[in-house]
């Protein structure tokens, strides 16, 4: 629970890109996760065990409420009371190592989709043009921006600004044109300018 809190615990994006970059590249943290992990095979194993010895002692209890009609209560409640201070311990352990498991997969992702907000967050910074964006990630960010998408962007728009300034000025040349032939069609000078209607 406490690396539970420690990991959604708000912190600045800097102290945050420090602590997990030191998590994911420390070999003293990639032992314990290994270890950690060996750790949660076992406690899987436990748990597989309380569920039968659950069901185990669930049978069994069964078998004395049967026979406690038949034979005498007293002669039968020390042996009922042991089996369901087994009952109880067994499923004690039970929901023990099944919230241990659970939390375990809680925290793995947890982790995992916070290095993917990490990660997120230095592509967004990158493409928005902050130089403090920098990292492992921001040079392959930024040669994939480069020649994919954005960059076949950027072409494309220069491309349209070019071809609209062409049509600017051919515009001009046809409205010049116009306007010349329209004075000489009237019979007026070629200096004087043409209002539009």
């Amino acid at each position: 629970m406490a690396v539970f809190l420690g990991l959604i615990i708000p912190l600045p994006y800097t102290v945050k890109r420090k602590l997990f970059a030191f998590i994911s590249e420390s070999p003293i943290v990639a032992k314990l996760q290994y270890g950690l992990k060996i750790t949660f095979i076992f406690i899987l194993i436990l748990f597989i065990d309380s569920v039968n010895r659950v069901y185990r002692v669930q049978l069994e209890l069964a078998a004395f409420t049967k026979e406690g009609g038949a034979v005498g209560a007293a002669a039968l409640g020390g042996d009922r009371m042991e089996v369901q201070a087994r009952k109880f311990y067994s499923q004690r352990n039970m929901y023990l190592c099944g919230f241990t498991l659970f939390l375990s997969l809680i925290l793995n992702r947890t982790y995992l989709m916070i290095l993917d907000v990490l990660r997120l967050e230095d592509k967004v910074r990158l493409l928005e043009g902050d130089k403090k964006a920098s990292g492992k990630d921001a040079a392959r960010i930024a040669e994939a921006g480069d020649m994919g998408e954005i960059g076949r962007l950027k072409k494309e728009l220069a491309a349209k600004e070019r071809d609209l300034e062409t049509l600017k000025k051919q515009t001009e040349g046809l409205s010049r044109e116009y306007h010349k032939l329209g004075d000489q069609v009237s019979g007026a000078p070629d200096n004087t300018p043409k209002k539009d209607k």
